[in-house]
């Protein structure tokens, strides 16, 4: 399981930047302040839980249950909260309306205060 979650958090890493930097090139010339400023939003939460992911994959006093649980928990916020808000601010030039999925992106956003609550609530089972 650490192997996959390195691997995640690899993985959301290097897109992270790679999508920072075709913010911060491409589309600062193409959306407006806003646009760009939320989509600024979604790469810097997809960065701050990748490293949340490479934590979780090298820290052995997690217990295996909640290793697997945060990891679920954190993709599924990844793709749901940055992904819907990379959709929704690129809208414009895309020509794609998707407006109708904007209701993922809170869902999102609670799966990665779950996943959160879920790595605290292990913490404090642990016996000092």
């Amino acid at each position: 399981m650490d192997r996959k979650i390195l691997a995640s958090a690899a993985f959301f890493g290097a897109s992270a930047v790679i999508l920072g930097a075709f913010g911060a090139h491409k589309l600062k010339e193409l959306l407006s302040p806003e646009m760009l400023t939320s989509f600024e939003t979604g790469v810097r939460y997809q960065m701050y839980h990748a490293f949340l992911l490479l934590f979780v994959g090298m820290y052995g006093g997690i217990s295996a249950k909640a290793k697997q649980a945060v990891y679920w928990l954190v993709t599924l916020g990844i793709l749901f909260f940055s992904l819907s808000i990379y959709l929704l601010s690129t809208s414009a030039i895309s020509g794609i309306n998707f407006k109708p999925i904007g209701f993922v992106t809170p869902i999102g956003g609670l799966l990665l205060i779950v996943g959160w609550f879920w790595l605290f609530v292990d913490f404090m089972r642990k016996k000092a």
